[in-house]
């Protein structure tokens, strides 16, 4: 064992924090080095040196007295104003953390419900990606609504409302069960002259609400709810065709369409 190694040791050893085997290293190399073992005895002697009572200090009787005397004084004698002062503040106090605490629910919320929004709406641009690259872009082949819908039965958890808009310029064209937000979901497709659009209709916790419509990867997504349902509507067409889309459908399924 070199100097170098057992210096690094040295303290180990002197607080018995050594295994029995380096420690017996270590004390091997200290009886043939005088540089280490020296250096073991100015430990020792530091540890001598603090043990001695004269390293102690004990304070003096009269700062014991004057901190008894201090700490002994009675506390002043709260008047009611000031109670009642303290009261106000404590009650300003408490109604101040409530309403951040509630503020803080709400946009805690809010970023969830949007977070999760995001999240749908790449679902919805990426299987509407999938169903025209690959030969998933149909389950059930109608123009009939009547066909359409009752193909969905079974299959999903609700009825999605399935609206003939062919007098308004959006045929049908059929239906699928696809996946967005990690569960099964109805793809309801139409076409405007020789644009897909795929209308995704699944559960939602929202309730009625305002159509909203963005951009993403190239494509326009049109998205509302309405009662228990979310509906997501994708397509190539531009953004005013599918704000038109979105119209006819939303009045559709108000005035009560299946």
């Amino acid at each position: 064992m070199t100097c170098d190694s057992t210096d690094a040791l040295l303290h180990a050893l002197f607080d018995g924090e050594l295994d029995a085997g380096s420690a017996r290293e270590v004390e091997t190399h200290l009886a043939t080095c005088l540089h280490c073992a020296a250096e073991l005895a100015d430990l020792q002697r530091i540890r001598r040196a603090m043990a001695e009572p004269t390293m102690t200090y004990r304070a003096p009787v009269s700062l014991r007295r004057q901190l008894d005397s201090r700490l002994s004084v009675a506390p002043p004698v709260e008047t009611r104003a000031q109670r009642a002062r303290r009261s106000y503040a404590l009650r300003g106090f408490a109604t101040g953390s409530i309403l951040s605490t509630a503020l803080a629910a709400c946009l805690l919320l809010f970023v969830v419900q949007q977070q999760e929004d995001q999240r749908i709406v790449g679902d919805a641009v990426s299987a509407h990606l999938r169903s025209l690259q690959g030969h998933h872009l149909i389950d059930v082949a109608s123009t009939d609504q009547h066909t359409v819908k009752p193909w969905f039965n079974g299959r999903l958890d609700m009825a999605p409302p399935v609206i003939d808009l062919q007098a308004q310029g959006f045929k049908l064209v059929g239906g699928r069960v696809d996946y967005v937000n990690g569960g099964p979901v109805a793809a309801i497709v139409y076409q405007r002259d020789d644009h897909i659009i795929n209308l995704f209709v699944s559960p939602t916790t929202g309730n009625k609400g305002g159509s909203a419509l963005e951009k993403r990867e190239g494509l326009n997504v049109w998205h509302w709810a309405w009662s228990d349902l979310g509906f997501w509507a994708v397509s190539d067409i531009d953004a005013a065709e599918l704000r038109e889309f979105g119209d006819k459908l939303e009045t559709a399924v108000k005035g009560g369409a299946k």
